[in-house]
């Protein structure tokens, strides 16, 4: 996973995740880090979250340098002012972050390769926006139920028009395997 995001522009997540896990979103590996470095990027990629109200708790991990929060128009002008101390602020949408807008800010930016780590929410909506080129799944050696247990994907659900998937790759990892699957 690591190595995943250290081969990417930028790593996406929604505000569910940063509630739920306060993620940092930085690459872990001091050789990878050091590998970013000599090709002339920054240690970690951006690190963005689509937070529509900005949410976001001021003392959140994915915050400094290098972070961007996506925010709607509807969020709280006070909010805003002050995770503006703590990172990049790119508004776009009205009541909840236009995905679409947000990614031509990010092209604008020079990402050409953007990992998204969740949660199920925001996965739901790039995927109804036809925006997920990839799609990642690691099935691990444990299983976790019941009807609160995480998901790939919430939302709405497609109904009739189901997204197809392209087996790429399938590779083991630790006590399970990673798919790579492209979306048609």
């Amino acid at each position: 996973m690591d190595a995943l995001r250290a081969d990417s522009d930028a790593i996406m997540v929604g505000i569910g995740t940063v509630l739920a896990d306060d993620p940092s979103l930085r690459v872990k590996s001091e050789a990878l880090r050091s590998g970013r470095r000599e090709t002339g990027r920054p240690e970690s990629p951006l690190r963005v979250v689509a937070d529509s109200l900005a949410r976001t708790p001021s003392g959140a991990r994915v915050l400094g340098e290098g972070c961007l929060l996506a925010v709607s128009r509807s969020a709280p002008l006070s909010r805003v002012a002050e995770l503006e101390k703590h990172c990049q602020i790119a508004v776009c949408g009205e009541s909840q972050v236009d995905l679409l807008q947000l990614m031509e800010i990010l092209c604008q930016r020079g990402v050409e390769k953007l990992m998204v780590e969740g949660g199920a929410n925001l996965n739901w909506s790039l995927l109804r926006a036809g925006l997920v080129d990839e799609l990642y799944v690691y099935i691990g050696g444990m299983l976790i139920g019941g009807e609160k247990a995480p998901s790939l994907v919430d939302g709405e659900g497609f109904r009739g028009e189901f997204p197809e998937l392209k087996l790429i790759s399938l590779q083991p990892m630790d006590d399970g395997a990673l798919l790579k699957w492209r979306v048609l």
